[in-house]
């Protein structure tokens, strides 16, 4: 860590065990991340329960290049942090998996989601319940009235553009879950 490491303890007195194993798990945050330039854990009483014991918060502030994270564990109504340990355990491994999440992110290996191809309705045979869909890349493709994903078969006209996914079907490709998008600007 570029600076150091803040610990504050509200409505609870200072643990030496308590810092020890904040600034334990705090280390290890460097595992994941070694670009962290600030890390502040806040360790907070909640209440104050004599049967049923005392509930703690933790929070755990990171500050890395171009963004700020939080990982806040608020006591449960299982009461699983009646334990300060289990509390830091859980915001400790919330933190780490943000920390995990923006590297991955920073080196581009978060999933894009390709856009579905596009096209529109060039041909129409409600009688045989089927029609076709001419692409972007100018192509013609099979699609089923069942295809349609709102079930609308029945006002679609030609010219309406439409999104879909292609696959391989009984006789070569075919467009299912066809979404209407819009209808198609004609010239005059």
């Amino acid at each position: 860590m570029q600076m150091p490491l803040e610990v504050t303890f509200h409505n609870v007195e200072h643990s030496a065990a308590v810092d020890a194993r904040i600034r334990t798990l705090a280390a290890k945050l460097e595992r994941y991340c070694d670009q962290i330039t600030r890390c502040r854990v806040t360790v907070e009483q909640t209440h104050k329960h004599h049967q049923h014991g005392n509930h703690y918060r933790v929070r755990v502030d990171v500050t890395v290049p171009d963004q700020a994270l939080v990982a806040a564990r608020e006591p449960s109504e299982h009461h699983a942090h009646v334990d300060v340990y289990v509390a830091l355990r859980d915001a400790f491994d919330a933190m780490r998996r943000q920390l995990q999440d923006y590297r991955r992110r920073q080196r581009g290996e978060v999933k894009i989601h390709q856009q579905a191809p596009s096209g529109y309705i060039a041909e129409l045979f409600p009688a045989k319940d089927f029609g076709r869909i001419a692409t972007d890349t100018g192509r013609l493709l099979y699609f089923h009235r069942n295809s349609l994903a709102n079930g609308a078969f029945d006002q679609l006209t030609t010219g309406d553009e439409v999104r879909f996914h292609e696959e391989q079907g009984d006789e070569g490709p075919q467009a299912s879950a066809v979404h209407l998008t819009g209808k198609r600007h004609v010239e005059a």
